[in-house]
């Protein structure tokens, strides 16, 4: 259902704007720690750590997909806001071009720096090919990913998040039925875990994109609405490419903890595998938050209305710390446990690495939730600065922590390089934030014609 989300009390709004995608990623988080718990059971701890020392590598495609398709939808919604329909159109066909190109740049590049980046990782020869074959097929079905974000973004962006959390709990039980029966059934290993993820994302696809034609008019494209303007593609491009060299940043800064990890055997690999799996269920009312307010920064500021944005980043600022202190207080006490369900051999060094991971970072997890808040505000206002200097310092504070303190700590110097990289990045966008937004008191600029 589309919805303007420029008028109403904004609190309520957020929420039951965010309500829908909390729903739809614990459900992709669910996918994910199901696709684990049966690898690990099924396959056994080496094929789990087959899987967790290349994930990086699917993430960063992954994030600079999600980042980049954000950014061009950012406009759509702007457009939307300011009650321009035609520019709604012609944002969707400009989107669509960008997105078609980063799809042919990912999967090539792909082709080109696996094997070398791979290499880089440190990925352990015991379960080198695994994880391979893993990244590789779930790289090559990146066009999908890239397609699904897209159309799901064009559904946030009027307005409505109950549509893409249908299609995400759709994909995420496609997901788990077709990795379950090709690893079980078939018996084709690893392999079975990302032909599983490919095919159901092309079946969500192809359902997202009949259902948008039989349900939004707005979106029904003309033959005008192909017509190319270079300066209005620099603007979906002034937000999607900052934010997907932001993500980007913070990908290779994940990619560095991962190579100091890998180095330290399987057991240290597989505990935080689970614990970061386990850790992105537990913070995605954190996330939710922040794609909620993307989307209701990029109406209201459509609509010229910065009190709203204000008042709107100030009371999802309070929900975000509550949201964290019961975030921590889960991974304080059930933690552990649930890392040891996903073992199929209690590993004694698995469960106290994750584990250990958890205590540390859960004391910062508000931080986390500040970044999604502000970097998504700043973003969606066309404001990429602030969120892309965050990026930079995250990955300087990441890999002093990841290749530093691991010399100094061993292993548990892992422990502090997200946490510390959260608390330096919310310094960052919040100084953006009150620098761009909370001083100035006049409404925003009006729109580009």
């Amino acid at each position: 259902m589309i919805k303007d989300l420029t008028k109403g009390a904004v609190l309520p709004i957020i929420l039951l704007f965010s309500l829908p995608i909390l729903i739809g990623n614990v459900f992709q988080q669910f996918y994910q720690l199901a696709d684990i718990f049966i690898v690990g059971r099924l396959l056994g701890n080496n094929a789990l750590a087959a899987v967790g020392a290349s994930a990086p590598i699917y993430f960063m495609f992954l994030i600079i997909a999600f980042s980049f398709t954000g950014g061009l939808t950012a406009v759509t919604a702007q457009r939307f806001g300011a009650k321009d329909e035609a520019g709604v159109r012609s944002s969707v066909t400009h989107s669509i071009r960008a997105s078609i190109v980063l799809s042919l740049i990912l999967m090539s590049s792909l082709l080109l720096f696996l094997h070398p980046v791979m290499h880089i990782l440190n990925v352990p020869d015991s379960i080198y090919e695994d994880s391979y074959n893993f990244i590789f097929i779930l790289g090559m079905g990146m066009f999908l990913m890239i397609g699904f974000n897209l159309l799901s973004g064009f559904i946030r962006a009027l307005g409505d998040s109950r549509s893409p959390l249908y299609f995400l709990i759709f994909t995420s039980v496609l997901n788990i039925i077709f990795n379950f029966v090709l690893i079980k059934y078939c018996r084709i290993g690893v392999i079975g875990s990302a032909l599983g993820t490919v095919t159901a994302m092309a079946v969500s696809v192809i359902c997202c994109i009949l259902y948008i034609r039989k349900n939004y008019p707005i979106l029904h494209l003309k033959k005008a609405d192909w017509k190319y303007d270079k300066k209005f593609m620099r603007e979906h491009l002034h937000i999607a490419v900052p934010m997907s060299i932001q993500f980007s940043i913070l990908s290779l800064s994940i990619m560095v903890i991962q190579a100091v990890c890998n180095s330290f055997g399987e057991n240290i690999i597989v505990g935080f595998t689970i614990a970061l799996r386990v850790e992105q269920l537990a913070t995605q009312p954190l996330l939710a938050l922040g794609l909620a307010i993307a989307t209701f920064v990029a109406q209201n500021y459509g609509a010229k209305k910065m009190a709203r944005i204000r008042k709107a980043v100030r009371q999802t600022s309070l929900v975000s710390l509550i949201f964290s202190l019961a975030a921590s207080l889960l991974m304080f006490t059930y933690g552990e446990k649930l890392i040891g369900s996903f073992l199929s051999e209690k590993n004694s060094l698995a469960m106290k690495v994750g584990a250990s991971y958890l205590a540390v970072s859960m004391m910062f997890y508000f931080f986390l939730g500040m970044i999604f808040i502000l970097k998504n505000t700043l973003q969606s206002m066309s404001k990429p600065f602030y969120p892309v200097l965050s990026g930079f310092i995250e990955l300087g504070i990441r890999s002093f922590a990841a290749i530093i303190l691991a010399e100094k700590m061993s292993y548990a110097g892992i422990y502090w390089a997200s946490p510390l990289a959260w608390l330096g990045g919310s310094t960052c966008v919040f100084i953006g934030y009150y620098i761009n937004v909370y001083k100035k008191k006049s409404t925003s600029t009006p729109l580009p014609a």
